[in-house]
């Protein structure tokens, strides 16, 4: 038995050995890949040979017919050093451009050479384009333009298609005719250009109907224009038959004036100022006698609807020569080029009173999302008891009793997450005594949250929050559904969430103009961000609002990505439109500052205040385009947290926000501005005094509470959305609205769905001043502790001004200057906000001879 089992162990220990070792190859060929190195090697003479394959196919174009003798010989037999070729890339280069071009795919084959230059750069991390989709459109475009050129072509110029094209293009020729292979190619190529290209679908749509539209208008134009000159010649000649002049002396000057005069300017609108509509002019008959009256006929005899006596033939060959020069000019003017007929429809619309600039044109068709994309989260048993509204009154009354309180009237308002209970003290009661049992009533009533306010503004009552046991959710549906919210007529609707009244709690970001956003980690500072942010989509179309999104945590604002084309803006050259690296903030929060000085030249130069002045104003068409006027949308700044921002940047970015903060509202630019950590030091007196609006989640403290509201409170709220908002000294308790991850799932799809523009809104460039540069620092000049200050540097390898300070027990400021000196002469390197300097030497010997060589 055991002799026969050996072959097998031995076979399966076989196969397991091939298998390490393709394993292990494959191991091999993955960390090779990975080596930087390899990579380069690998990308150079990828290039190189795409270098050569070009110069192969091109050779071939021209080498050929010389080379025709030698195509049928077995690639080993070409190589023979008896035949010779003319190619420019030699036997090789012959032999592959025969390969490619004549037996495989024709000319199309040069498709090869551009991935061949793709992979090469994408090895170096290069990305001209994605070299997935390359590929696959590559593929299509070589097999698509093989087949065309040989069923154009083939007859002739076999190579252009290739033998693939030929024999491909015959079947189908064979199989359905030369008609059913065109339409076949045609719908191949249409279909490819829409599900590859986003907005051609929307374009081709676009084209047809504005194509049938413009025909339609161009007849229209032409009928409305040879009515009203019509009308005028007929005015004019009546005019003359009725004045005490001859006839024949009034029919030459308005012959005149029509021909010479008259006509429509190339420039110039069409005064269409009638209450009449537009339609032909009724032609009325009639004759004039030797006395210049006029006498009315039945028949006519020419095309303007009048005749005149025989005797009269010099006044009815006038009128009728203007006539004929007025159809013959309007005719030529309305048969030029397509251009030029907008143009001149464009005058004649852009005269009607109704008609005005429209900035969504370019998307007509977008629709903003439905209500059904949300869901309604609300619990159906969340509802307050009335068994828990007594129990609570009773306590707290109770309570209040303990202490010798005495209250007149009681009443609840029952809000989604908290109560309300509105108490009238009796006489003589001190409010501060009440405020002073904050925490003996959230004792007996067994809660957290409990909150006093004494007294309530315009109602003289004091007011106890107290939770609910059983808190309703507040959908994002039930807001945005709201009366209140689809009837605004806000510039900037946002639906934060429903007060204690449960009415919905709509306000208007441009009247904050800023909003400040704190509360700790995971009490609904994200999704209140998406709320808004939701609230914005839902209201507004692309060409009305964009927004610049700061995410430092990478992860919060990703879902907006899909609607970069509709909604966002980016700095130009940026691959990504959402910002993720904090070293990017400077620059976007000093392009919005370019683009902040840019609109109120704007405003200058158009003589009005505000952004909503201007649109209008740009709307009216009062405001010319030629000389850089254009419609501005309005622009929110999105920073999600700001903590980080001021950790790493510090000053860099505290004050460009400071000056957006102060001048930005009047040109539509709004900033909202969110951290989870409020102190002091994040939260400066700079930021605050600009951030008039600031909205609080819980917090930890009540130190945080009064750094960003000024006041407590938001250390006592429940949590899980429960905010406070401040607008001015009014503080506004709100249960904040819900949105979930798959609802911004589907609004963001639903947009991305739609057409869009053909990329993001691209944001003034913007480069440091060179006078923010430092000056240079006369080294000969160094501070007599240098050397000292150099060696302590390197020895504790961080490179920093308040270590100098301690260390050698001098001043800030004389520390400050060395550490200046200390960058210029290369040993520490360039200031990083609040982190170390980095130390350019390593070790102490180095840094010795580097000051000796200094000091000679």
């Amino acid at each position: 038995m055991s002799t026969k089992k050996a072959p097998a162990k031995r076979k399966i220990s076989t196969t397991k050995a091939k298998a390490k070792e393709k394993t292990s190859l494959l191991v091999q060929t993955k960390n090779l890949m990975a080596d930087e190195r390899f990579r380069f090697l690998l990308s150079i003479v990828m290039l190189a040979s795409s270098v050569y394959v070009l110069v192969a196919f091109v050779s071939f174009l021209f080498t050929w017919k010389a080379d025709q003798s030698y195509l049928d010989y077995g690639f080993f037999d070409y190589m023979s050093s008896d035949i010779m070729v003319e190619n420019w890339a030699g036997k090789t280069g012959a032999a592959l451009s025969n390969l490619f071009i004549f037996r495989w795919f024709g000319i199309a084959s040069f498709g090869f050479v551009f991935l061949m230059v793709l992979s090469g750069l994408e090895l170096v991390n290069v990305k001209l384009l994605s070299l997935r989709e390359s590929i696959k459109n590559a593929v299509f475009g070589v097999l698509w333009t093989s087949i065309t050129l040989s069923y154009f072509f083939a007859d002739n110029y076999l190579f252009l298609g290739g033998s693939y094209g030929y024999f491909i293009s015959n079947w189908l020729e064979g199989a359905l005719g030369m008609a059913g292979t065109f339409f076949i190619l045609f719908i191949a190529i249409i279909g490819f250009v829409i599900f590859t290209f986003e907005n051609a679908f929307f374009w081709l749509k676009n084209f047809i109907l504005n194509y049938s539209s413009t025909k339609t208008l161009k007849k229209a134009v032409q009928s409305a224009s040879l009515s009203v000159k019509q009308k005028e010649v007929k005015e004019s000649v009546e005019k003359a038959a009725t004045q005490e002049e001859t006839p024949i002396k009034k029919a030459e000057s308005v012959a005149k004036k029509e021909t010479f005069q008259n006509f429509i300017p190339q420039n110039k609108v069409i005064d269409m100022d009638t209450n009449e509509p537009l339609q032909m002019v009724d032609r009325q008959k009639f004759t004039l006698d030797d006395s210049g009256k006029k006498i009315k006929k039945k028949e006519a005899q020419n095309d303007l609807g009048f005749e005149v006596n025989d005797t009269k033939e010099n006044l009815e060959n006038k009128v009728t020569e203007a006539a004929e020069k007025l159809d013959d000019k309007l005719n030529d003017r309305l048969a030029l080029d397509v251009e030029h007929n907008q143009d001149i429809e464009a005058d004649v619309i852009s005269t009607l009173p109704d008609e005005v600039y429209d900035p969504t044109l370019e998307l007509s068709n977008y629709r903003l999302p439905s209500i059904d994309l949300l869901e309604d989260h609300r619990a159906q048993n969340s509802e307050v008891t009335k068994e828990e509204l007594i129990s609570n009154k009773n306590k707290i009354v109770e309570t209040l009793k303990n202490f010798k309180i005495d209250i007149t009237k009681i009443k609840a308002m029952i809000g989604p997450t908290i109560t309300l209970y509105e108490i009238i003290p009796a006489a003589g009661v001190r409010i501060s005594k009440i405020k002073n049992l904050e925490d003996d009533i959230a004792l007996s009533l067994a809660a957290l949250g409990i909150r006093i306010i004494a007294p309530m503004p315009g109602r003289g009552t004091i007011g106890i929050e107290v939770p609910n046991q059983k808190p309703e959710i507040v959908s994002m549906r039930s807001v945005i559904s709201s009366t209140k919210f689809q009837e605004s007529k806000m510039e900037l609707p946002i639906a934060l969430g429903k007060t204690i009244s449960n009415e919905s709690y709509v306000v208007d970001l441009t009247k904050m103009p800023h909003l400040l956003v704190a509360g700790a980690t995971g009490q609904g500072k994200s999704v209140g961000l998406n709320v808004i942010i939701a609230s914005l989509l839902y209201k507004k179309h692309p060409a009305h609002l964009k927004f610049v999104f700061v995410d430092p945590k990478k992860v919060e604002l990703t879902l907006y990505e899909k609607i970069e084309k509709h909604f966002l803006a980016k700095l130009p050259e940026s691959e990504e439109a959402i910002i993720t690296d904090n070293n990017q903030v400077v620059n976007t929060l000093g392009s919005l500052n370019v683009e902040m000085d840019n609109r109120y030249n704007l405003l200058k130069k158009a003589q009005v205040r505000n952004i909503k002045e201007y649109n209008a104003k740009f709307i009216a068409r009062r405001l010319n385009p030629e000389k850089g006027h254009l419609f501005l949308p309005y622009i929110v700044l999105v920073i999600d947290e700001f903590a980080d921002l001021i950790m790493t940047a510090g000053k860099e970015v505290e004050l460009p926000l400071a000056r957006l903060a102060q001048l930005a509202r009047a040109i539509g630019i709004h900033l909202i501005v969110a951290t989870q950590r409020p102190s002091t030091n994040i939260i400066t007196g700079v930021i605050k005094a600009n951030f008039p609006t600031r909205l609080a989640f819980k917090v930890a403290s009540m130190i945080d509470s009064r750094t960003i509201l000024d006041s407590p409170g938001a250390n006592q709220l429940i949590g899980r959305g429960d905010m406070l908002i401040s607008e001015g000294s009014d503080l506004v308790r709100l249960q904040c609205a819900f949105v979930d991850t798959p609802e911004l799932d589907k609004i963001t799809a639903y947009i991305h769905s739609q057409q869009s523009y053909t990329s993001a809104m691209i944001l003034p460039d913007y480069s440091k001043e060179e006078g923010e540069s430092k000056k240079e620092i006369d080294l000969t000049k160094r501070d007599e502790l240098f050397d000292d200050a150099a060696r302590l540097i390197v020895m504790h390898q961080q490179g920093s001004t308040s270590l100098i300070q301690r260390k050698m027990s001098i001043g800030y400021n004389r520390a400050g200057r060395i550490i200046d000196q200390l960058e210029a002469a290369g040993i520490v390197g360039k200031y990083e906000g609040s982190k170390a300097r980095q130390v350019l030497y390593s070790d102490e010997y180095s840094l010795e001879q580097f000051l000796t060589s200094l000091n000679n």
